[in-house]
């Protein structure tokens, strides 16, 4: 018997959570129910969009790696970036959430 979370409910959860707070947060593309890795688009409102990947650190715990850096990407860029990984990875769960201070909604240390 598996006792992790599913990757839907594990994002359903967290997606609550954002609602809560008052910010807005959509799945911008379903991946696998259960083994799907997240992406999250964290989009500023205005500077630009950090974009996270879900990995795990030396201790096997969910962290989240930020792409380029943790540069901030134009809207159109961070977007590119998010095709790209889907087609490498169908099973990737994009995650849009909009909140102008870019902070991670998920559990998990920032490498």
């Amino acid at each position: 018997m598996n006792d992790r979370l599913s990757t839907e409910l594990y994002v359903q959860a967290h997606i609550r959570q954002c609602f809560s707070k008052g910010l807005t947060a959509v799945v911008a593309h379903r991946g696998d129910a259960w083994g799907g890795a997240i992406l999250v688009k964290l989009n500023l409102l205005g500077p630009g969009c950090k974009l996270l990947n879900q990995t795990r650190d030396a201790d096997g715990e969910i962290a989240w790696l930020p792409v380029m850096a943790g540069a901030l990407l134009s809207e159109a860029d961070a977007d590119a970036y998010i095709t790209k990984s889907i087609q490498r990875d169908p099973d990737l769960w994009v995650v849009e959430i909009e909140d102008r201070t870019g902070s991670n909604p998920f559990p998990g240390k920032v490498l």
